[in-house]
């Protein structure tokens, strides 16, 4: 196990030879203009390069002790002097060869980020508005993802309803200790927002994983379980100060114009009041599932 262990051909079950002997990745880097035109961070390849001078994404071969997050990160520091810290994971897409594996992981950028050729890979990187891309000349996998992957630009914000999925859990004896059920639910899903959400969302693009932003929302006699340290984890707790369904209608009315709103619950008339407002919907199994 060593740096650039993974430097190397390796052959796909499809009989096509790609570099990278444990899989390759890359960082597609998005940003969102106010207008809510995404731009991703696209690199001119070298033209000494496998399919030089093409357009696509920094990303190289994965090391042995990597996974594609780690992988894609150090490949975009290497060749685009990308910092980790501006970035936000949020979500990784896998194409698979069969045996061989290219991963792009989408990371949301605080802005259109200095990026210029940090070695000899690049000749040149640049953030192109995703209606122009096709309008490059691409690198033959990325042109192949990229109709995939573009639907999933856009950050994804998840809304838990504790109260209707705590409900639904059906734990033995929640209703005698609400604040308790509802801390140890808490607890459960804070995991999730570091390792991501491995159960695609309902009407979104598929993705291996989505890292969205966690929104719970606790009400009434729940609220006691609301602690502040899970939101350094990508969990935000919202206690409302009264119910709990209008907590939720204003947090999805409170997303960016170019965020995707999915909530969580089984309330049919809160389930109207958010889909009025263009958020997606999803019962608690999707939920508990993935715990």
């Amino acid at each position: 196990m060593a740096a650039k262990d993974g430097d190397g051909w390796a052959l796909c079950g499809l009989g096509h030879q790609h570099w990278g002997l444990h899989g390759a990745t890359g960082l597609l880097a998005v940003h969102h203009t106010l207008d809510g035109m995404p731009y991703v961070l696209l690199q001119k390849r070298a033209w000494w390069s496998h399919h030089g001078g093409t357009w696509g994404l920094p990303g190289g071969a994965r090391d042995s002790h990597e996974d594609a997050i780690a992988g894609a990160l150090r490949e975009a520091l290497e060749e685009a002097a990308l910092r980790a810290d501006l970035l936000r994971i949020q979500g990784l897409y896998v194409d698979d060869h069969g045996g061989w594996a290219f991963e792009t992981v989408i990371a949301e950028a605080e802005g259109l980020l200095d990026a210029a050729p940090a070695n000899a890979e690049s000749i040149d990187l640049r953030w192109v508005a995703a209606d122009e891309v096709t309008a490059k000349n691409l690198h033959p996998g990325f042109a192949h993802t990229w109709p995939t992957i573009r639907p999933a630009l856009a950050p994804l914000v998840v809304v838990l309803d504790m109260a209707n999925i705590i409900g639904a859990r059906a734990e033995h004896g929640w209703w005698k200790d609400r604040a308790g059920a509802a801390n140890r639910l808490l607890n459960e899903i804070v995991p999730l927002a570091r390792d991501g959400l491995s159960r695609n969302p309902d009407h979104l693009p598929e993705l291996a994983r989505w890292f969205p932003r966690l929104v719970v929302v606790l009400e009434g006699a729940a609220a006691r379980a609301a602690d502040p340290g899970p939101a350094s984890v990508g969990v935000e707790v919202v206690v409302a100060p009264g119910s709990g369904d209008d907590a939720i209608v204003d947090t999805v009315r409170a997303a960016r114009p170019w965020e995707k709103v999915l909530v969580v619950t089984a309330d049919r008339e809160l389930r109207e009041r958010v889909t009025a407002l263009g958020a997606t919907v999803t019962g608690p199994r999707w939920l508990l599932d993935q715990l």
